[in-house]
């Protein structure tokens, strides 16, 4: 795989296919909580700048399903990226066609333009021939950075590097060597710490590390579902029931596995009604589990901190409920108090730290939930898989 150090970008045109894909707050603007999405592909757009090439940047924004949603114009991210480079960036109304060639064409070295969402199109989902010629068209390399998008196999992730020399921006370089050196030779004992809800999306992980880890701690409403597979009883728990009968089939008795001991429950997710600690099991039909217990943060905190290398993936319980937050966050104060070097992604577990004025705390915050999990499990991701067999003449 290519990287930017391989190219003389002097006066060229530069696509650069980045992640973006942020909220905005109530005022229209990029909500504080998700400027470090943006800041992250900063070295590569200031490296450029440094070269002198002529910058296009690429993103999606939302779910368009292939039209334009006023909503998910890329305005206010171009706003929020001048600033933050010091400089105009022009900001186009489309992402293909005539007047954004045009566009391009007058812009001299240095400059940086802002295409529209690149999913208004249904051709960016469909990989579309006709499409990647399209945004090919409008430059003479392609820089690849959205790391968080690197498993999806679309247009503008998949399938420039097929038309155009491309290679990895620094962000991406970044993310493929920390996630490469946690699969191949991660520093031991390695923890690694995985909640949230969805255990259909982690599987494949948590098979993996059951395997490679020294520790494996589940927490969230995944760990419901394991708990359940055991034979003890949730309540009203959130689970994915369909799940339950795959991890029957994990190895459940394995001394790294660690599930909660003790755990928060109350009658009313919303944290209105009393709630109460209660061991695993003890829970009556009308309860849900909402959070670790304090037994639980003790146990967690202890294997932190023996730890060499952490991987965190998943707040511990409903941490957007104030009553319901002090799992995730004790567990997000252990690793930031650490010496081991710690790797965390996922946007809940990011919003807690930030939250928190945890984050540069933290050695690496990979910018994809979806990839950095479909990464660790050993998974082939199209995105990279493209930049590394791109047979154009370079």
């Amino acid at each position: 795989m290519k990287t930017l150090r391989d190219f003389n970008f002097y006066n060229k045109r530069v696509l650069v296919r980045a992640d973006f894909n942020v909220s905005f707050g109530d005022d229209g603007r990029v909500d504080d909580k998700e400027d470090w999405r943006l800041k992250a592909t900063l070295p590569t757009i200031n490296y450029l700048l440094n070269q002198k090439a002529k910058i296009i940047l690429l993103s999606h924004l939302g779910r368009p399903d292939g039209r334009a949603v006023e909503e998910l114009r890329m305005d206010p991210i171009g706003q929020r990226i001048s600033q933050l480079i010091g400089q105009p960036v022009k900001k186009l109304d489309n992402c293909i066609g005539p007047e954004v060639e045009q566009a391009i064409k007058k812009m001299e070295a240095g400059q940086v333009v802002l295409l529209e969402n690149v999913q208004f199109h249904s051709g960016e989902k469909e990989n579309s021939p006709a499409y990647i010629e399209s945004l090919a068209n409008l430059a003479d390399f392609f820089v690849m950075d959205a790391f968080g998008q690197a498993h999806r196999d679309y247009a503008s992730i998949s399938g420039l590097p097929k038309r155009l020399p491309g290679c990895a921006g620094l962000l991406l370089e970044k993310e493929v060597k920390v996630l490469s050196e946690i699969l191949e030779k991660p520093k031991c004992p390695l923890v690694v710490i995985i909640g949230g809800v969805k255990i259909s999306t982690k599987i494949k992980m948590i098979e993996h590390f059951l395997e490679k880890a020294d520790s494996l701690i589940l927490g969230g409403a995944l760990a419901n579902i394991v708990i359940r597979a055991k034979g003890l009883a949730i309540g009203r728990s959130i689970i994915e029931e369909e799940m339950v009968e795959e991890a029957q089939k994990m190895e459940l008795t394995n001394i790294k596995l660690h599930l909660p001991v003790d755990v928060i429950v109350s009658v009313d997710s919303g944290g209105e009604a009393s709630s109460r600690i209660a061991p695993v099991g003890n829970i009556s039909d009308q309860e849900m589990i909402l959070d670790i217990g304090p037994d639980t943060i003790e146990l967690f905190k202890r294997i932190i901190s023996g730890a060499e290398m952490i991987v965190w993936n998943g707040p511990m319980g409903l941490f957007e409920t104030e009553k319901f937050a002090a799992g995730t966050k004790a567990i997000a104060e252990a690793i930031a108090q650490g010496q081991a070097f710690s790797l965390v992604g996922g946007g809940d577990t990011i919003n807690c730290l930030n939250q928190l004025g945890l984050l540069d705390k933290i050695d690496h915050i990979s910018t994809g939930g979806g990839a950095m999990l479909k990464f660790l499990s050993g998974e082939k991701l199209p995105g990279i898989e493209a930049l590394k067999i791109t047979n154009i003449e370079q």
